[in-house]
């Protein structure tokens, strides 16, 4: 039987503001703090020495592109998705510039299996998908589309490792190491440095081209790795907490970890025999406790816009948000409780809050293992009655989709600006109904349907 939440509730609406600003519809892009990126430098395409012994004749689909990397950067044989970027921006790195949005640049990527050191990696001038091949890319699909220009290259291994479930599947996929699932500053990945080439795809695919004495596929040389990611310290406010999940660990056939932020209420230390309800923020993955600050925003400070909510200074707005909420939470009328943020990446993406066939027990193993492992640790009361869940956009979903999974462990939801809970509503679609996704059902003029809505609903 569960209890009534009392004062809970309000107290809820209060960490809302602070800690979901920004949250609907916003990407899944982890707050890790990114490592230092390589200098931009001057570069030209070079020619190999040679073909590489044993690759696959691509007269018919010519590489474009090579890109090998030195034993002493990296133990080989490496496994992994190979990337080569391609950006017109004059500052900043290609890695860190492809998006979903309209200012994407370039990213043309294939798989490599076994891949030694000093053996080039061919990326053809043509997507090899139909052939049964992995090179593909985006927005363009091939090379070959890839308009002739200046552009900065950099080329990056999201490196894979194998794993050997419990149910006898094999899988070669990208662990999380701190990051929270984001390729681009992944610890232990490859890179190379970035360098201006002059790019004319036609020159390599004419026939006759090598005859001719034209310049040859564009060689790229991985040199850089990208360095571990620091944990975040531990506060007065904040503590961290990471535990091996035995659950988890069985499904994958390797250790697998959980974590979390836990923000104590105010009084903790002084009231020592003192017990706490818990609430529960899912959510896209957090490098550390977001939307709290226990020092004043500074009035003086820069305005960063906010494209997304065309927001002129919206860091401020964030600022005061977060120390307000730091405020509230040290009055002394305010309810006293634990909140935290799970840190639940998987080899497949940043978040998970289920138990699925490909992910495993993630569900359980955030409900059975580490909310009472943090209960145990930070004086939580442990009962279900005493939790509570809230998130916003992903993290509205997870919060729903974890009280209907799990009812008797959870006492209510609070959700703010989900993603699609039914699908009679996916976006502008009813998937059940419709019969087109893009045109209106039933308009003689063929309206389209538009593509989303913008950043505010």
């Amino acid at each position: 039987m569960r209890r009534p939440a009392g004062r809970l509730p309000a107290a809820i609406l209060v960490l809302l503001p602070a800690t979901l600003l920004g949250a609907c519809a916003s990407p899944p892009v982890s707050d890790a703090p990114a490592p230092a990126a390589a200098p931009a430098t001057a570069g030209t395409a070079t020619a190999p020495d040679a073909r590489v012994a044993g690759t696959p004749d691509r007269s018919a689909n010519p590489p474009l592109a090579i890109v090998t990397y030195p034993a002493e950067l990296a133990e080989g044989p490496l496994d992994g998705r190979l990337l080569l970027l391609f950006s017109t921006l004059e500052e900043g790195e290609p890695r860190f510039q492809v998006s979903d949005g309209p200012r994407t640049q370039y990213v043309f990527g294939t798989d490599v299996e076994g891949w030694e050191p000093g053996v080039a990696v061919e990326v053809p001038a043509r997507t090899d998908v139909a052939e049964g091949g992995s090179t593909f890319g985006y927005p363009v699909e091939s090379l070959a589309d890839l308009p002739p220009g200046r552009y900065r290259v950099q080329a990056l291994i999201n490196r894979y490792e194998t794993f050997h479930l419990a149910d006898g599947r094999v899988l070669k996929l990208p662990p999380d190491r701190g990051e929270g699932q984001q390729w681009n500053r992944k610890p232990g990945n490859l890179y190379s440095v970035p360098a201006w080439v002059e790019w004319d795809p036609r020159r390599a695919e004419a026939p006759g081209a090598a005859a001719a004495g034209s310049p040859a596929p564009l060689r790229v040389a991985l040199t850089e790795v990208v360095p571990e990611i620091e944990p975040p310290e531990d506060t007065e406010w904040v503590k961290h907490v990471r535990i091996r999940s035995e659950l988890l660990s069985e499904f994958w056939g390797t250790d697998m970890y959980l974590g979390a932020h836990v923000l104590l209420p105010a009084g903790f230390d002084e009231e020592p025999d003192r017990r706490y309800p818990i609430a529960v923020f899912h959510g896209h993955f957090p490098y550390d406790f977001g939307g709290w600050r226990t020092t004043p925003p500074d009035p003086d400070a820069p305005c960063v816009y906010s494209e997304r909510f065309d927001w002129p200074c919206y860091n401020r707005t964030q600022d005061s948000a977060a120390y307000a909420l730091y405020q509230e939470w040290t009055s002394p009328d305010f309810p006293r409780m634990l909140v935290i943020e799970v840190q639940h990446a998987n080899p497949y993406y940043d978040d998970s809050y289920a138990v699925t066939t490909n992910l495993g027990p993630y569900g359980d193993a955030i409900t059975y293992e580490l909310i009472p492992y943090i209960e145990e640790r930070f004086r939580g009361i442990g009962e279900g009655w005493s939790r509570f869940l809230y998130g916003g956009s992903t993290g509205g979903w997870e919060a729903a989709a974890v009280q209907v999974f799990y009812p008797d462990d959870y006492n209510g939801a609070w959700i703010a600006c989900p993603d699609p809970i039914d699908f009679r509503a996916y976006t502008v679609v009813n998937l059940y109904e419709d019969e087109n996704a893009y045109v209106l059902d039933g308009d003689p003029n063929g309206t389209r349907r538009p593509g989303h809505r913008d950043w505010l609903g």
